[in-house]
């Protein structure tokens, strides 16, 4: 990953910010992104740190402009994009269906599914063209199966697996591959507001194989693995990370 573009959006915490340090690591130019404006700085300075190139700027993904505005200062400033890493996501909150709200609905989607809709459609503008590049979408379990109580949330992360499928074949004659990775229970902020309790989590990782909650590192290295050159004939795939849970 040499010198290759990266870009991370919700890249200030969990899987995000793993996916950061990791491709930092491996000596890419990164562009950080997300909503928290001295969130982010701290966290360039430290990834500077690596030794790395690294560029925050603030951008929320639910609006068009901003999109647009942090593609083309990522390829105003590097040149190109080789890597998109759609990561912006949130949660919501958990209740049957018929107690899910309007507002709940469009806070989920907006960021879910209208973020990653407008951040692959910016990328694609500028990676066809190229004749390059590697879009990398964050679905979930719960895009691959039902969760009960989170009806909202399963259906932006199956969005998210269409728009990466669709993305893939249109994409493709431009040498442009588009995936998506499927993370299971991961330590991070998220998913412990999602179990809340600590029972709950003890209940939860009864349904996992491999008996624990996953890493961002964990994610982060499958992220880095399919935008390197050891994966130049997957595209279209959604990847699950999930200790067996799919």
């Amino acid at each position: 990953m040499e010198k290759k573009t990266v870009l991370i959006t919700g890249a200030l915490t969990g899987i995000g910010k793993a996916t950061a340090f990791a491709f930092a690591q491996e000596g890419a130019n990164v562009i950080i992104s997300g909503r928290k404006q001295e969130v982010g700085d701290s966290l360039a300075k430290d990834l500077r740190a690596l030794g790395a190139d690294v560029l925050f700027i603030r951008a929320d993904v639910r609006y068009d402009d901003e999109v647009n505005a942090l593609i083309e200062s990522t390829v105003k400033h590097f040149g190109r994009l080789d890597v998109a890493v759609n990561n912006a996501g949130v949660e919501g909150f958990v209740a049957p269906f018929v107690e899910q709200t309007i507002e709940n609905y469009h806070s989920i989607f907006d960021t879910n599914v209208f973020g990653v809709f407008l951040s692959i459609k910016h990328e694609l503008k500028i990676m066809i063209p190229q004749g390059s590049g590697c879009i990398i979408n964050l679905s979930s379990l719960a895009g691959q199966k039902a969760v009960p109580g989170g009806a909202v949330y399963c259906a932006s992360k199956h969005a998210v697996e269409g728009f990466t499928k669709v993305a893939a074949l249109e994409a493709a004659a431009a040498n442009v591959r588009v995936n998506a990775i499927a993370p299971g229970p991961i330590s991070t902020d998220m998913f412990d507001r999602f179990v809340g309790t600590e029972e709950n989590k003890s209940a939860f990782l009864e349904m996992v194989p491999l008996k624990r909650v996953g890493l961002p590192e964990e994610i982060a290295q499958t992220i880095v693995f399919l935008a390197s050159d050891k994966a130049p004939y997957i595209t279209g795939k959604v990847i699950g990370v999930d200790g067996g849970m799919a």
